[in-house]
This record gives C-alpha cells, sequence and structure tokens, in this order.
C-alpha cells in the first residue's frame, strides 16, 4: 500500500463522521507535516458548516506550512457559504494536495487547475472508498436528479397484496428491519396518494425494537390528493412533502431544489409505472418472500409493454438473505434515455452498497463498483 493511500484511508474514515444524509457529499481531510506527522484532521459537518479542509487547516494552524492535505473530494475553488477551500490551503501555506475524486459540479470544479497554477502541486489518486463516500452525490450531479431506488416486497408471484387488499406482512420482520435500514441512508421516500390512502404509513426510519433512527428521510407523498387531518404522515418526525403532481420529472426536480441526492420510491404500482416510462429509475431492489398469493394488486402497473420483445432486462448485481426472504438488488440494462428519458446517461453501479442486518448470507457476490 502506497503512503498516499493510507493517508487517504485515514482522510475517508474522517469523513465518516459527517452526516449521511446531507445536501452536501461527506468529505475528509488529512494534513501531513514533511515529517510525516499528521497535524490536522477534519470533516465536514453539514451544510453551512466549515469544509473538512478549512477544519483540517485550523487544528493544523502554522503547521500545514509545507504540508501535505489529503482531502476525499477535489477542494472546492468558489464561494459558497464558505470561501474557496483552494485559498485556504493556500493561504496556509500547504506545499502539496493530494485528492480521490474530482468536482463534478460546474461551480466548485477547477480547484486542481487553480491550485496548480498558484504552485501548489496537486495530484489526483484514485480510491475506491472515497468514491463510493460520494457516489450518489457526483452521480446525481450528473444526472441533474437525484438517483432513484424503486424499492418493492412481493411474493414469488409478484403480488404486493392479497385480493381484498391486505399487505400486512408479506415479508418478515428481518427484511422490513433492514428495509428500514435502507431509509435512513436516503434523502426521501416517495410514495403515491393511493398508498397513502390505503395503507396509512409513516414511512419512518426505524429499528427492528421500533425506535426511531436518528437519521429520518423527507416523506413525500406524489398525488393531487388530499390526505385525511389524522394520516400517519401529518405526525411523525421530519417535514412531510405533499407534491401535488403525478409527473416523475416535476418531483425529482422540487427534490433536487432540496438537496436530496437519493430517492426511495416505495409505491405503490401506479408510480413506479410512472416512474419507469419517463425512464427515472436507476435501480431497483425486491425484497422477495417465499409465499404465494395467487391474485391481488401486481407489484407494478402498466409499462408500456406490448410485446415480449420489448421485455424490460435488469442485471442482478446482488442476491442476499434477509432472515426467510431474498434482498434482490437490480439496475435496468437499457440506459434511461431508452426508457422515455431525454438525456439522462445510465447509473451503472455508483452507487453505496445496500444495507445490511445481522441475519444475512449473501448468495452471490456483489460486482466491483
Amino acid at each position: 500500500m502506497s503512503t498516499d493511500t493510507r493517508w487517504l484511508d485515514q482522510a475517508v474514515d474522517a469523513a465518516l463522521h459527517g452526516p449521511a444524509v446531507d445536501p452536501n457529499p461527506r468529505v475528509g481531510c488529512l494534513v501531513v507535516a514533511a515529517d510525516g506527522t499528521v497535524v490536522g484532521r477534519g470533516h465536514h459537518q453539514g451544510a453551512g458548516s466549515p469544509h473538512a479542509e478549512a477544519v483540517a487547516l485550523a487544528a493544523a494552524g502554522d503547521r500545514a506550512r509545507g504540508a501535505t492535505a489529503y482531502v476525499t473530494l477535489e477542494p472546492c475553488n468558489h464561494h459558497g457559504r464558505t470561501g474557496p477551500c483552494t485559498h485556504a490551503l493556500r493561504d496556509a501555506g500547504v506545499e502539496r494536495v493530494v485528492f480521490a475524486v474530482p468536482d463534478p459540479t460546474p461551480q466548485a470544479a477547477g480547484g486542481a487547475d487553480w491550485l496548480r497554477d498558484h504552485g501548489i502541486a496537486v495530484e489526483q489518486h484514485p480510491h475506491r472508498d472515497a468514491e463510493a463516500l460520494v457516489a450518489d452525490w457526483t452521480v446525481a450531479a450528473r444526472l441533474g436528479r437525484p438517483v432513484v431506488v424503486w424499492k418493492a416486497a412481493t411474493t414469488l408471484d409478484g403480488r404486493v397484496a392479497a385480493a381484498d387488499g391486505s399487505s400486512r406482512w408479506i415479508t418478515s420482520a428481518e427484511a422490513r428491519a433492514d428495509a428500514h435500514l435502507l431509509r435512513a441512508r436516503v434523502g426521501a421516500v416517495v410514495v403515491g396518494t393511493g398508498t397513502a390512502l390505503r395503507d396509512d404509513p409513516s414511512l419512518t426510519a426505524r429499528t427492528a425494537e421500533g425506535e426511531l433512527l436518528p437519521d429520518q428521510p423527507l416523506r413525500v407523498v406524489v398525488g393531487r390528493r388530499d390526505l385525511p387531518a389524522d394520516a400517519r404522515l401529518r405526525t411523525g418526525p421530519g417535514e412531510l412533502l405533499h407534491l401535488r403532481t403525478s409527473e416523475p420529472r416535476q418531483v425529482l426536480a422540487e427534490l433536487a431544489r432540496r438537496g436530496v441526492h437519493r430517492v426511495l420510491l416505495e409505491g405503490g404500482p401506479t408510480l413506479a409505472a410512472a416512474f419507469w416510462r419517463a425512464g427515472c429509475v436507476d435501480e431497483v431492489l425486491v425484497y422477495l418472500a417465499p409465499a404465494l398469493l395467487g391474485a391481488g394488486p401486481a407489484g407494478v402497473g402498466d409499462l408500456g409493454i406490448a410485446s415480449i420483445e420489448d421485455v424490460a432486462r435488469l442485471d442482478l448485481v446482488d442476491v442476499t438473505r434477509v432472515g426467510p426472504d431474498l434482498r434482490l438488488t437490480l439496475v435496468p440494462q437499457a440506459p434511461p434515455r431508452e426508457r422515455g428519458a431525454r438525456s439522462t446517461p445510465s447509473v451503472g453501479h455508483a452507487r453505496p452498497a445496500p444495507p445490511t442486518t445481522t441475519d444475512q448470507r449473501t448468495l452471490a457476490p456483489s460486482p466491483t463498483p
């Protein structure tokens, strides 16, 4: 392992102390003196707070002069809520900067070039863990909208409820706990008014014991129908956003404006089909129960597919056992623009790993991101 990789490992460890869900990416910085002593360490603590470089430089003080800064993300070169990190690095006397991931945003990119132009040695050193930290943020920046994960819980015959409409519970307690961990790792959970009215969900992220997890997603209802005054969605923690539209791109544009990078699409079948037809599904996560219903609503509505020649194919990238159920992680084979989007490229596998619980056996390994 190279020395640069070892220091970037520590920068990634610092970044992990930042909030998992935030409009800004998680970033870590390590300032290392010429003799190999770590003189400063910092991480970004959330939107509006000092960037990781500023925190590390403040800790280093005068010892930053002549040092090397290791940063998980290319230092920003713009004036936002805080000043440019490039200027702070120069003013502190840092002689060398090593970063892992280029900044993909037009307003903040170019930091590496600016530093070089001002006499500072700069190197990009790719680092898989650093890339995974900001995967959603970088992909969302490229897409111009949040990454969308469509989550469903079905029987073997693809039913999400029985013929009488009852659906609690198709999957096991272990699978439900796993899904709650997933909610805690996204910026927003989205359902249609049909699901909200039929199931009266809370859309909170909870432990297996029912305790609220520290990170709660924005809860989003899509559709024009009103919610009852006593709906559970109105009483849960965090913000409830009711978007009175059924157009997926309008929904995602509003969520992007709010700084959301990853969306969990939970239901129902009509809403899922609308997002698919619009080319706005980047990943599919299915909890598959070893059960049969034989009748009842299917997991997805009309996808506009009339012939087997037009069947929607997906790549299976992970199979994990969760209690008695299976969690399948898939990505569409066709790029989103071939499924209705005008200019959206495929996300591929640029995303963090699915949530994990203590009762799982991996049946097939995930591919390398």
